[in-house]
């Protein structure tokens, strides 16, 4: 299996607004992959700003996908989140 990620990629970022996923998500924008949102279900509702450009903030990664048309997740979570998080991502159907 290999993974691709092409100009039309639209990537939501599970765990955006912790430290880590905040520093990969910036590093991301500034690379210029296309970030349509994160997923923290504490901050759902709500947008954080990356130097001008504001990330809207979704409850889970299906409402992420019917909001976006995500087709991508990244994971950036604890490790004692991250089991959690691959199975939300695959119940959701992401690609």
């Amino acid at each position: 299996m290999a993974i691709f990620l092409t100009d039309q990629s639209r990537v939501l970022v599970q765990g955006m607004t912790g430290s880590e996923g905040s520093k990969h998500t910036a590093r991301m924008l500034a690379a210029g992959t296309n970030i349509v949102g994160g997923v923290n279900p504490r901050k759902a509702g709500t947008a954080v700003d990356f130097s001008g450009t504001q990330v809207p903030v979704f409850g889970s990664v299906a409402d992420g996908m019917k909001a976006t048309g995500a087709d991508v997740s990244v994971i950036f979570v604890p490790p004692r989140f991250t089991k959690d998080a691959v199975i939300e991502a695959i119940d959701a159907g992401i690609g």
